[in-house]
């Protein structure tokens, strides 16, 4: 049966509705696209605030869209928001206002969250999308007030960074110079310079970048024109985007609103946007551009395609997650051997627990990040390393992750090597972005649940020599029984165990026991 969807992508710059046909036959299929550029968007950038009037517009074009859905007889739709109003000082308001005006919910995602959705997107291109990942490769998604850098290497996301070169902001601090027309251009190109330098130091160094996926509602209108004449499946190469550029370069707002098709407002976007990816391809050293052409309602249909069976992916999303937390801890100078150890030994308690935590496979992989995360605290200080560990996690851009699941690592992390019962975990009951009364019950016992299995796989490892590689672990009665046939001395081990079993029978209800195995 054939199901249509809609996806809303809500940002006081730019409004889009995409439709889509779903079924198991068919997959995901795009209907319609409308979009709406907001006449008075600029100012969410320049005041921290939506403004009245664009709530008021807001509110209009979400009305529409209302119209056009029950046009379409959608079954299911969903609305999301992202950086532009998660970061307004009245957000809050906004997403109040829409839901009582126009009765349409708006969550507010992260940025991790929207690219993970744009990877989904790509990825639907399935046959490109995995022949491009497998060797260096950049995805550049530049956006109105930031670019997204993320490189994949043999089929594996390995780092993931945010940027501050958003087209409106390089456009509007350039305007503000009181320069010419080509001395704008020329500083836009050195304010993304200055930024990428840090960047490829830090993050790039020696890799190989082959190829450069870019996305972002931006380079669509460069993809529309380019399609058919210039380009071969959305490909460039760097030669030809070079040329594009330096065309681009010579050209007046009067002569890219003509060439182009396009308003005087979204004119003003078009060189940025080609500096930047001009920019990264030269620093890259990349020997192709891909413009697969897709839309972030793509990435949420395809989302919402994935969690009801329509689609699967061949490539494996979470393991992008749990490579990009590898690196992180490897970036954080953290003995990789002992993470690798809390790794197995999580994952064989988490196992073992099965009946007792009542936890799904999403918290497992939660658990696993917290194992890889745990120790990052201790590259900026030895004392207090939790509490560093903490701030880490929760300032860094984990791609996949939600806001919500970011918090629950970060307190795993935070607690997993302090001395506390449950009721001094100090989670404090919040609200989450959309403005709605999360559940503190259910998140801190799930922080609790994840902390007591980290914790007992810290201390089965607390030697950091891997002396318990071969435990085995049963739940026999009130006891959680770990079984090692190792023939080393394990003392520390087991006072380690000793020191969790407090808090570990607490939430569990048994007592974790460590048994070695006399040889004969």
């Amino acid at each position: 049966m054939t199901r249509t969807f809609a996806a809303i992508n809500v940002d006081p710059y730019q409004m889009e509705l995409g439709i889509y046909e779903m079924s198991e036959r068919i997959g995901m299929r795009s209907v319609d696209h409308v979009q709406h550029m907001m006449g008075s968007g600029i100012e969410s950038y320049t005041d921290g605030k939506i403004s009245y009037h664009q709530v008021e517009e807001m509110c209009e074009v979400l009305a529409d869209f209302n119209r056009i859905m029950k046009g379409y007889q959608v079954a299911a739709y969903r609305a999301y928001a992202a950086n532009s109003v998660r970061d307004a000082l009245n957000s809050r308001i906004v997403l109040d206002q829409i839901r009582v005006r126009t009765g349409i919910e708006v969550r507010v995602i992260s940025n991790a969250e929207l690219r993970f959705m744009n990877y989904k997107a790509i990825a639907v291109k399935d046959v490109e999308f995995q022949k491009s990942i497998q060797k260096g490769t950049a995805v550049v998604t530049v956006g109105f007030g930031s670019t997204h850098f993320s490189v994949f290497d043999k089929d594996a996301l390995i780092s993931s960074q945010n940027l501050s070169l958003g087209v409106m902001q390089l456009y509007d601090r350039a305007l503000s110079a009181n320069v010419t027309t080509e001395q704008e251009k020329d500083l836009i190109c050195e304010m993304i310079d200055n930024e990428l330098v840090s960047f490829r130091k830090i993050y790039l160094k020696d890799r190989e970048i082959r190829t450069l996926i870019a996305t972002g509602r931006p380079i669509m209108n460069i993809f529309f024109k380019l399609q058919g004449k210039d380009m071969k499946r959305g490909y460039l190469s760097a030669a030809e985007f070079k040329h594009f550029f330096e065309v681009i370069r010579k050209m007046s707002i009067e002569q890219l609103e003509d060439y182009f098709e396009l308003n005087t407002q979204t004119a003003t976007q078009l060189f940025p946007t080609v500096a930047v990816f001009e920019r990264v391809m030269e620093i890259t050293g990349a020997e192709t551009m891909w413009i697969p052409g897709t839309r972030i309602t793509d990435g949420m249909a395809a989302r919402h395609a994935e969690e009801r069976k329509f689609i699967r992916f061949d490539h494996n999303f979470d393991h992008d997650i749990i490579a990009i937390c590898r690196n992180m801890a490897k970036r954080y100078k953290c003995y990789m051997p002992h993470i690798q150890a809390v790794e197995r030994i999580a994952l064989k308690i988490f196992d073992a627990l099965k009946k007792y935590h009542g936890l799904k496979a999403r918290e497992q992989l939660l658990l696993l990040i917290s194992a890889d995360l745990h120790d990052c605290g201790n590259f900026i200080t030895m004392y207090e390393a939790s509490d560093c560990a903490y701030s880490i996690v929760m300032e860094s851009e984990i791609v996949g992750l939600s806001h919500m699941e970011q918090e629950i690592v970060a307190n795993v992390v935070r607690y997993h090597g302090q001395e506390f019962g449950y009721d001094d975990m100090g989670i404090e009951e919040r609200t989450d972005w959309g403005g709605r009364l999360s559940t503190p019950d259910n998140l801190s016992m799930t922080v609790a649940k994840l902390t007591a299995m980290l914790r007992l796989a810290i201390a089965l490892d607390s030697g950091q020599k891997n002396k318990l590689e071969d435990c085995r672990l049963s739940v026999k009665g009130d006891e959680l029984v770990i079984t090692t046939g190792c023939s080393s001395d394990i003392t520390l081990e087991k006072i380690s165990v000793e020191q969790c079993e407090d808090f570990f029978r607490e939430i569990f209800g048994i007592c974790p026991v460590l048994k070695q195995k006399k040889k004969v």
